[in-house]
């Protein structure tokens, strides 16, 4: 049964100037595995841009925002060996999920030059 869908699109260029700057944007919102990901990238921008958007869209799913005390950084996206991503979750995120019965999580992200986009689908036990 579903849970939550949550989507979301972002500018790639609002979220280049963030982590271009120096005020920790990347360190606040990305877990390190996410950053050493997407440092790799030809167009990082456009990496940490899909994924900004899939923590949104994943906050938008469970149907809470990212308040209650939970941060973007609880919430980790990675990419299998065969390039699908895959939400982990740590802290107060994974506790909330855990509490509405959330058996699984899809995500699809997509970028191009000027915008990124991702869905979040949740699913719960019956």
């Amino acid at each position: 049964m579903i849970l939550g869908v949550g989507t979301d699109i972002i500018e790639v260029e609002r979220i280049r100037k963030n982590i271009e700057s120096k005020n920790y944007f990347k360190e606040k919102v990305f877990s390190k595995n996410e950053i050493d990901y997407c440092e790799k990238k030809a167009n990082k921008a456009e990496s940490y841009a899909a994924r900004f958007a899939a923590k949104e869209a994943f906050f938008k799913a469970l149907g809470t925002g990212w308040r209650n005390g939970m941060s973007f950084a609880e919430v980790e996206i990675l990419n299998n060996e065969f390039g699908k991503p895959k939400i982990n979750l740590f802290g107060k995120a994974k506790e909330v999920t855990e509490k509405q019965n959330c058996s699984d999580i899809h995500v699809s992200m997509s970028h191009i030059k000027e915008f990124a986009s991702a869905i979040v689908i949740l699913e719960k036990q019956i």
